[in-house]
């Protein structure tokens, strides 16, 4: 039997979710996409002086990123403009509330839930 993720229609509704969960701005409702061991890479992590590799490992530390991103963003909103999957992976293309296009990659465990994401900015 495969797996849930292998079903290119089930990665496509996770990432219209995983905009929808941000767009929300309920925490909860954003870490019930991810593993309890999921662990995020962005180049925003050392700048909020979270960790200087960029990387954060559970969901604690994912917790305590994205509420300071969201601190400090209280009109946080994405706009999607595509979703692209792979067997156990997406990649969520997305415009934020200033205008700038990000891709998020996201990989999924044998359970579906995200265990590793990575954003990715575009460099000017």
């Amino acid at each position: 039997m495969a797996l849930p993720h292998h079903d290119p229609a089930y990665c496509a509704a996770l990432g219209r979710q995983w905009i929808d969960a941000w767009n929300s701005h309920d925490l909860d409702r954003i870490l019930a996409l991810y593993a309890d061991e999921a662990e995020m890479t962005s180049d925003r992590i050392p700048l909020l002086g979270l960790d200087p590799t960029g990387t954060l490992r559970g969901k604690d530390r994912l917790r305590t990123y994205w509420r300071k991103g969201l601190d400090l963003l209280p009109n946080l909103h994405f706009r999607l403009i595509d979703v692209y999957v792979s067997p156990d992976s997406l990649v969520v293309h997305y415009e934020n509330e200033r205008g700038a296009r990000i891709c998020e990659y996201l990989r999924l465990n044998a359970d579906g839930r995200i265990s590793q994401g990575s954003a990715n900015h575009p460099v000017h």
